[in-house]
């Protein structure tokens, strides 16, 4: 029986594999968001070529995500199928430790499965391709994942990793990766106080010291300034997120927007509530109990990616929660309701169905890469740019009816760069060109979207970006510069840190402007 238990988990494992991967491979070949969709790809190949976030350019996304990608292209080359296989492999990992935790807590193997299987299709694949929200708020769940398998298997080791995989998911992107720390933190001083553990405290110092020890070893081997790091990654992003919460991102906490724009992700953890409420309203030492705080960390992981995503500018993705929180719904249902059947067959329905509409609402449509309206029957291959872009379907929101002109745009535009054989920079969202040319784009930037990713002329950390900004033109000896139009927010990059003394500007054509560096006091 045993034997037999093992070879069918085997045989799911296999299948969670080939649908994790499948479903990711499939869309992260379908249509692009230039802005969103090429960064990773570019960042990658800089890191791979021995430029670094923060020393290189201007970032305030975390150097894990490049870092990996520079390992995939390593390891499988340098084209969109290893692009795309990164993003998949992540939502295999992502997957399989959620099947892996609920067989921890005794579910039945083919419920894991079946709740498994829906998280692979509507995890990573609404994007397709690694992206920083994707990848930070995974990681932020494996952490809360980790935390709920050290309350109960009450193994050590899950100390020890936990601080880990939060670091990871911090050097992706600072947010929702702070919050669930300061969730995690809040969580784990309730849990020692009622059950001290020194032993588990120390895996956990461990852990901690193990990933700080990595992280310096290679702030050092790539040279990266520590105020660099700080400054660009901790205080400008903690301005931006100050004026996201004035500008109404977040606030005020209306209804419609928090509740019923994520009714059945609210509806999924309902019964996780009701337990909740009852074990309280019962025995007050509820609140003690691993169990209680297991239940308020999947609830709290919920709200918090529901706070993330409406503070971010993109689409939504968070859909996931649902197969998640029916699964650990399901697990206390059989716990506390188990006569009555048909909450579990509404928790089924409800995962089922919400992976069908979902799945064909947002990733089916390719919502997230702003292609919900477009036809996607009219993309064409893209390998007709370069080889290493085989297998995609290119198809833009900017060129929606006639993605060919686009790709002869930038063919011509290609061609142009590459004749040009001085020393260059080259700044767009089409963030392929300089890996189709195999050259290092000189881009003091990670991401062309001002006031979001960089400062803008009055922010506070303006002018020590200004003076990163000239001195790499400087340090690089840039003789010109290439605009690749157009910019997801403002063409006019340029604007407030170079005088005009210092340029000529020469149009090419309708996407492509070029500048000439001159001799002045600013350079």
């Amino acid at each position: 029986m045993i034997s037999i238990t093992r070879y069918k988990n085997f045989f799911l494992i296999t299948l969670l594999f080939f649908s994790s991967v499948f479903f990711n491979q499939y869309y992260g070949n379908i249509g692009v968001m230039p802005i969103d969709t090429f960064f990773p790809f570019n960042s990658g190949y800089d890191v791979l070529k021995g430029y670094f976030p923060f020393k290189d350019y201007w970032t305030i996304t975390g150097p894990f995500m490049d870092i990996v990608q520079a390992l995939f292209f390593k390891i499988f080359g340098i084209s969109w199928f290893s692009y795309v296989l990164h993003a998949s492999i992540f939502n295999f990992i992502f997957v399989i430790f959620f099947y892996q935790m609920l067989r921890k807590f005794k579910l039945n193997i083919n419920y894991s499965f079946f709740y498994s299987l829906l998280l692979s299709l509507l995890a990573y694949p609404s994007a397709g391709t690694p992206y920083v929200d994707h990848h930070s708020s995974y990681l932020s769940a494996l952490s809360v994942f980790t935390f709920i398998l050290a309350l109960k298997t009450n193994n050590k080791n899950y100390w020890f990793f936990l601080p880990i995989i939060f670091v990871f998911s911090f050097l992706t992107k600072q947010t929702p990766a702070g919050y669930i720390l300061i969730i995690i933190l809040s969580l784990s001083i309730i849990y020692f106080i009622f059950n001290f553990d020194f032993k588990k405290i120390i895996y956990g110092f461990l852990g901690s010291i193990t990933i700080l020890i990595i992280f310096l070893s290679m702030m050092i081997l790539g040279k990266i300034p520590l105020t660099n790091f700080i400054e660009q990654y901790i205080l400008f992003p903690m301005s931006l997120g100050g004026s996201r919460l004035g500008e109404g991102f977040l606030f005020p906490l209306e209804f419609n927007r928090i509740f019923l724009r994520f009714k059945l992700i609210h509806l999924a953890s309902i019964i996780l509530f009701v337990v909740l409420i009852i074990n309280i309203k019962n025995n007050k030492r509820y609140l003690a109990s691993n169990e209680f705080l297991i239940i308020l960390s999947l609830i709290s992981l919920s709200f918090t990616l529901i706070a993330h995503q409406l503070m971010t500018l993109n689409g939504i993705y968070i859909y996931f929660l649902i197969p998640i929180l029916c699964a650990f719904s399901h697990i206390y249902f059989i716990k506390y309701f188990n006569k009555k059947k048909f909450i579990l067959y509404f928790l089924i329905a409800l995962s089922s169905s919400s992976a069908i509409y979902y799945g064909y609402k947002y990733i089916d449509k390719r919502d997230f890469m702003d292609l919900r309206e477009v036809n996607l029957s009219k993309a064409i291959e893209a390998s007709s740019l370069d080889k290493k872009l085989d297998g995609l379907k290119w198809i833009t929101p900017k060129y929606p009816e006639n993605p060919e002109s686009e790709i002869s745009k930038l063919k011509e535009v290609i061609e142009i760069i590459k004749n040009d054989d001085s020393e260059k920079a080259i700044f767009t969202d089409y963030q392929f060109i300089s890996v189709i040319l195999s050259v290092y784009d000189n881009s003091p930037n990670k991401v062309w979207n001002s006031f979001h990713v960089y400062p803008t002329k009055g922010d506070s950390y303006f002018e020590s970006y200004k003076k990163f900004f000239i001195n790499n033109i400087k340090n690089s000896k840039i003789k010109t510069i290439y605009l690749v139009k157009p910019f997801f927010r403002d063409d006019d990059v340029l604007k407030d840190i170079l005088e005009k003394n210092c340029i000529k500007k020469i149009i090419l054509n309708d996407i492509l402007d070029k500048f000439l560096i001159k001799d002045c006091s600013q350079i």
